[in-house]
């Protein structure tokens, strides 16, 4: 028996992102690009990654949280994969897993995903805090409102006299969420 397929899997979590940077200058036999977030369920190619490889191919992927949305993610992929005979490598990490992998290796991969989640939550945490202080000193506003008040004065009272909101949004240049959003009473702050 000849020496499996590699195969490679990409997700990037919008259009504007390089999925080629992910995986360049490694040869690979086929890949399976994916542009969703990493939150999303629904991964069509993974899935069809996933039917397409075979006892003594290799799934070669940038890095951890590209493959999967969370440790369990991981885990039950990583598993899925080499009790299949299929090989799992991350090109990031530097980490290859097998089926001929011991129990030390499954505890290897727990403990990176774990330092990978801590990461993102301190980071997250620092930002929210970076948030908190810019708001305290009056430099983060928010976004800026789409209309004036005199356009959204307007937009209310020809979408109050029945115009097509389709038609109002077009108009106006701005999405049929955000007319919605300018049409709908204001929520009283909370105290």
């Amino acid at each position: 028996m000849g020496r499996g397929q590699r195969v490679g899997y990409i997700r990037v979590s919008s259009v504007g992102q390089n999925p080629a940077r992910q995986l360049d200058g490694v040869e690979l036999d086929r890949v399976f690009t994916d542009t969703v977030s990493g939150k999303s369920a629904a991964r069509p190619q993974l899935q069809a990654m996933l039917a397409y490889v075979r006892d003594g191919d290799a799934v070669v992927v940038h890095s951890m949280d590209r493959l999967a949305r969370n440790l369990d993610d991981l885990r039950r992929l990583v598993r899925e994969l080499t009790e299949r005979g299929v090989a799992v490598q991350f090109v990031h990490e530097q980490l290859t897993f097998t089926a001929e992998d011991a129990p030390m290796a499954t505890l290897l991969l727990s403990v990176l995903v774990a330092f990978a989640e801590f990461e993102r939550a301190l980071i997250r945490e620092r930002q929210l805090e970076g948030i908190a202080l810019a708001k305290a000193r009056g430099a983060y506003t928010g976004r800026k409102p789409s209309l004036t008040p005199a356009q959204a004065e307007a937009l209310r009272a020809r979408a109050a006299a029945g115009e097509p909101k389709a038609g109002l949004a077009r108009e106006f240049g701005i999405s049929r969420q955000t007319l919605y959003s300018y049409l709908s009473p204001p929520v009283p702050a909370s105290p």
